[in-house]
């Protein structure tokens, strides 16, 4: 009996120990998640959206990944349509 005693109490106090910081640190966090196969060097095409996969979370996808993802597709497409901008408007649509 006196033996469970005084191992709990060396648990309560090795809990005391490391919950006030003297126990060490963590290790830094690093972040784990496999980078998105795009190309950097040239614009987007088809098969690269249809390739693309999004790590999992613990909710489903990261929404920085699609944040980034659409955010460069926005700037792409505008950067495509901007040369249309100064073309008139006499073209037949079919």
């Amino acid at each position: 009996m006196w033996l469970f005693a005084i191992l709990i109490v060396l648990a309560l106090g090795g809990v005391a120990v490391v919950a006030s910081g003297r126990g060490g640190s963590m290790a830094p966090a690093y972040d784990d998640r496999p980078d998105l196969a795009l190309p950097a060097d040239r614009p987007l095409v088809a098969r690269d959206l249809r390739s693309v996969r999004f790590p999992l979370a613990v909710r489903g996808y990261r929404m920085s990944d699609v944040d980034e993802l659409l955010a460069r597709l926005a700037t792409e497409l505008e950067d495509r349509e901007a040369p249309d901008e100064g073309t008139s408007g006499d073209r037949d649509p079919a």
